[in-house]
């Protein structure tokens, strides 16, 4: 699964840090979301899409293929 969290926290202006502090996440867990070292549980999806305003499905691209 990939993601434009980078790229909406650029839009946003916002830091890791400042992402993270917003979701009640640390700051290491947003680089790791960043570099789709860490899937997200659906609550924190949801709280990141939240804050950029947008459905969980513009932040996470899900890949269509099942063999994973």
């Amino acid at each position: 699964m990939n993601n434009r969290i980078k790229e909406l926290r650029a839009r946003f202006d916002l830091t890791q840090d400042e992402l993270a502090k917003k979701v009640n996440v640390r700051r290491e867990t947003i680089v790791f979301l960043e570099k789709n070292k860490y899937n997200p549980s659906l609550k924190l999806a949801y709280d990141i899409a939240r804050v950029f305003e947008v459905t969980i499905e513009e932040v996470f691209l899900f890949n269509e293929d099942h063999s994973d």
